[in-house]
């Protein structure tokens, strides 16, 4: 049980250590974007691969369809909202317009980091040991995430103390849901897991075609394309060893 919430907390800790970074070292924004780009190949690489072909073993074309399509509309409408609110720009390292909210950011994280963590836990349930490619996915992706959006929130004027809090925190909520994953789901039967594990791919993708992927061609250029394309490699590669 709690080995899931190790693995949470582990898979969500570079958001931590991003900050770290963002706070301490001014590195450029290119790199900035070429890790994002990394990041964003490897996520949806590891939801393509891993999630949802192993879905649609289980459940079919239909089901897998269904319940990719609504965690992808499901994160699109959440999205819209927080668009509205500014916290679309959670993953931007520029300053914010007036519409800026933190707390919008925050909810922002909260709303990648969670399903993220579920499916950690759901996967050690249904194969009763640590899924490495989606962990190191996910860690991979964060480290730029929180990086970018730290310097955003220095230029907004937030103290280091209290970025480091709302980063921190991120990874205690992301190992508590990683840890009810396992819990709560534990009676799932197959076909619902692979179902729930489809739907988080689906939000997973939407998101970082509509948050990373932009921030990353806006400030690395068309060649973002290209190290998404080897991230997406890095996760086939991970997967064919697992």
């Amino acid at each position: 049980m709690l080995i899931s919430a190790f693995w949470g907390a582990v898979a969500s800790m570079s958001l931590f250590l991003g900050s770290i970074v963002g706070i301490c070292f001014a590195l450029p924004q290119k790199l900035i974007a070429y890790l994002m780009a990394l990041g964003t190949g490897v996520l949806i690489g590891a939801s393509s691969f891993d999630l949802l072909v192993e879905a649609l073993h289980t459940s079919g074309i239909v089901a897998t369809s269904a319940s990719f399509l609504g965690g992808a509309l499901l994160f699109s409408i959440i999205e819209l909202y927080l668009y509205k609110k500014g916290g679309s720009n959670r993953k931007r390292s520029h300053k914010k317009d007036v519409t800026h909210s933190g707390l919008a950011i925050y909810i922002g994280t909260l709303m990648d980091a969670i399903p993220e963590s579920l499916i950690i836990g759901l996967s050690l349930l249904k194969n009763h040991q640590v899924d490495t490619l989606f962990i190191i996915a996910i860690f991979i992706s964060n480290f730029p995430e929180s990086l970018s959006s730290t310097v955003g929130l220095k230029k907004d004027g937030y103290s280091n103390q209290k970025i480091l809090f709302l980063w921190a925190s991120v990874v205690v909520i992301s190992s508590i849901s990683s840890f009810t994953g396992f819990i709560f789901l534990e009676k799932f039967s197959e076909n619902a897991t692979a179902n729930i594990e489809a739907f988080g791919a689906g939000g997973l993708i939407a998101m970082v075609c509509s948050t990373m992927l932009p921030e990353a061609f806006e400030k690395g250029g068309p060649i973002v394309g290209f190290i998404t394309c080897v991230g997406l490699i890095i996760s086939l590669a991970l997967t064919s060893l697992s």
